[in-house]
Formats: structure tokens, sequence, C-alpha cells
């Protein structure tokens, strides 16, 4: 079998409510499933959230109560990967039957991570990658990941990979995934640049892959009620905190689902494995097109 449904969903969490998140996963997990998909990508930061907006009462040199006070509400409604939200998360892909990669903020010891979770339709976690730079301010609330998580995931639906955000500006990350042959590049994010479009393009035709990648469409409406949550752009429930732009492409770079701004929404493609045989035809980065005589990459992992 080689043609396959594909999905990317285009929502936010309710940021600071496991609870109501969860709920929200399995809405548009339910409408990917009714949509006929094989295999659906959530964005990053979908489980836990994304705090758009906020600084955490931090300056260069200086911290207050405020910011610490929120961190901590942030770290206790994060998902733990062996916690019982996230069994809830596993049960309901079982229960769907559907491949799913989602964004998570997952907690070890003290410390947060922005990660993506690969689950197969029995909701079996097939891959579990922390996010290895997180971008600009990130690296306040986050740590960063290791090379010892870089592996992809075998589906029934194909060699899944998923890399988060702007970790897919990093080339040898990228590689690292082509080389294990990924089919389905997922790529969870916030970014809602017009510019996110031709990265995706220039990701697919690069690795000759379908490039799935899901952004939230979060407003201050998706924190909380009764949390100190001053966002820059603004404090009114309409205020949009990250405007989406999920978008589906094809390996040889076209849009097979156009990136939509503006509102909530699931994003789906009918596709054909068979294109990625066809575009490596003229260009295979791990291939033909590739020079090991000349390059090589080495993952370092721990010790």
């Amino acid at each position: 079998m080689t043609k396959y449904s594909v999905a990317a969903v285009q929502a936010a969490p309710m940021l600071f409510d496991p609870s109501e998140t969860i709920e929200r996963f399995a809405h548009w997990l339910g409408e990917a499933k009714a949509a006929g998909a094989d295999l659906v990508v959530f964005p990053e930061a979908f489980l836990g959230g994304y705090p758009k907006g906020v600084d955490f009462g931090a300056r260069v040199g200086s911290r207050n109560a405020a910011g610490r006070e929120l961190f901590q509400r942030y770290f206790e409604t994060s998902f733990d990967r062996a916690g019982d939200n996230f069994d809830r998360v596993r049960k309901l892909v079982s229960d769907a039957g559907v491949n799913v990669v989602v964004g998570v903020i997952e907690p070890a010891g003290g410390t947060l991570y922005c990660a993506a979770a690969t689950l197969n339709r029995h909701g079996e976690i097939t891959a579990w990658r922390r996010k290895l730079i997180p971008t600009a301010m990130e690296r306040l609330i986050w740590g960063v990941g290791g090379g010892d998580d870089l592996s992809v995931a075998n589906t029934d639906t194909g060699i899944v990979s998923a890399a988060i955000c702007w970790e897919n500006y990093m080339p040898l990350l990228r590689q690292n995934f082509y080389d294990q042959g990924a089919e389905f590049y997922c790529a969870p994010t916030v970014d809602d640049r017009p510019v996110w479009l031709p990265t995706m393009q220039m990701i697919a035709l690069e690795g000759r892959c379908f490039v799935i990648s899901a952004s939230q469409f979060m407003t201050r409406g998706d924190v909380k009620d009764g949390v100190e949550y001053s966002a820059m752009q603004g404090d009114t429930d309409e205020t949009v905190l990250i405007n989406g732009g999920s978008c589906i492409i094809s390996p040889l770079g076209n849009v097979i689902a156009e990136p939509k701004f503006g509102d909530a929404a699931l994003i789906v493609a009918d596709i054909d494995k068979g294109e990625i045989s066809r575009g490596k035809f003229d260009l295979d980065v791990s291939g033909h097109y590739a020079r090991p005589d000349i390059f090589n990459l080495e993952i370092v992992k721990k010790k």
C-alpha cells in the first residue's frame, strides 16, 4: 500500500489546564480519524502549552517572584511521559487507531523539556525526543536535548521523523533524519511567519519526503482563567498570540495543503508514497547525491 491520508492539527491547548487540553486533544484526534487520517501531527508544545508573549519576570541579572510563580504553574501542568495525563493521551490514540506525532512539555527532575512524541495506532511510544536547542527566551524555561534520541519511528504508514520548530534550521539534524530514510518529515511548530512555508518546501525538496507542519492557532483566551498572564501582544481574549500557518508539502516541494492563518483548522491531504522514489530519481542526499568520501555525519551520544 502506498496511498495514505495525513493531517496537521492547527489548534491550541488550554494553557495551564491539562484536563481541558486532553479534551481538546481528543476532539482534534476525533476530527482527524473522521477525515480518514493515517498519521496526524499536532503542534509544538500542544501538551503542556506554549507560553507565548510572557517573560516570566526575567531580565538580565534579575528574576521576580511573580515570574517564579508562573513558572511553578507551568511546571505543575506539564505532561510526564510516565504520568496519568499522558496515559490518558495514549489511551485516546489507541482508541482512535491513528498514528500521532504531538508536541509535549515534559518534566524531568526540576527541568522542563520541549519534546516530540510519536505514538503508533496502539498508543505505544515509538519515538520520544527533546528539542536540541530551545530558541531565544525558550532557553529560560526549557532545557536542551541530547544526541541519544535522534531516531525516527517505524509505523505502519512509513518512517516518521520529528523536528521541532527551529530545529528545522539545523542542517545536520535534517541530514540525520534523511539518512534514516524519513518518509514523513513532521515539523511541529509555533512559527507562524509567512517565510515558514518556503522553509518547509525546501526541506521537502532536499529530503525528497513528505513534510507535515502543524502550528498552533492560539489566542489570549486559550489561557486558563485566573492566571496572571500579561502577554505583550495584548490581554483581550481575542488577541491572537500564534496565528497558524500549518501546511503539507510533497517530495518535489509542491504545496498539497496550503497554509491557513487566522483560525483553528484540520489540514488534510491524500498522498502517494510513490512520489518519494520518483523524487529521488534525480536527488537522494543520502544516496547517489551524497559524497561519503568527503563528508561524514557523526552523532555524539552520551557515554
